[in-house]
């Protein structure tokens, strides 16, 4: 249950910011929405192989891992005693790891409280635990093992989502003033639940 749980409120947490992202860069969801009529064509579903064709759908989902981690803080214990840097780190110690912050890091990242889907288009950093400055699943043996459901049920959501409509957000709000508010609990989520009308297409 805990596995189920722990699933659901991060997938539903990303695909929220996702959405919210997109609302508020109407220019970066309509160049997705294009790439998917190109590939997928107007009115045919989005199935789970066409997902490799999609590169700046891939490349949203990225950011939006990046810009806003579904876990920001990823916590470790120590199995021994360890000398890092210039800290010592002893036996059964809780670790965090600030993902959030590692997502954000401007020596890291150019711009890196902009959302730039444009930043992932020909890089070879994904998000499996092997590049360190991306790890919204955390890495190494204990990274998390629901890790390739949620990539492709997110990917596939969001493309569904964007595909079968087109998006607006209700009265009295404009991309420019969204709440882009973030509350820190089981999962990284909207302080403020993303409203938007869905307009078919």
């Amino acid at each position: 249950l805990d596995l189920f749980v722990a699933g659901t409120d991060t997938t539903s947490s990303t695909l929220e910011w996702a959405m919210t992202e997109l609302l508020r860069n109407p220019e970066k969801l309509k160049k997705a929405q294009a790439e998917l009529e190109e590939i997928i064509g107007k009115g045919n579903p989005v199935e789970e192989p066409d997902i490799s064709r999609l590169p700046y759908l891939q490349a949203i989902v990225k950011e939006t891992f990046r810009l806003h981690p579904a876990v920001p803080l990823v916590g470790r214990k120590g199995d021994s005693d360890v000398r890092l840097f210039n800290y010592a780190v002893p036996n059964n110690a809780q670790v965090l790891v600030n993902v959030w912050a590692i997502h954000r890091d401007p020596k890291i990242w150019k711009d890196p409280n902009t959302f730039e889907p444009e930043r992932f288009l020909g890089s070879e950093v994904d998000v499996k635990g092997r590049d360190f400055e991306l790890i919204p699943f955390g890495a190494g043996s204990r990274i998390c093992p629901g890790l390739p459901l949620a990539t492709r049920m997110i990917h596939l959501m969001l493309a569904s989502l964007i595909h079968g409509f087109d998006w607006k957000l209700e009265a009295g709000v404009s991309p420019e003033n969204m709440d882009m508010e973030e509350r820190f609990g089981l999962t990284l989520e909207k302080a403020q639940r993303l409203r938007a009308i869905p307009v078919r297409v």
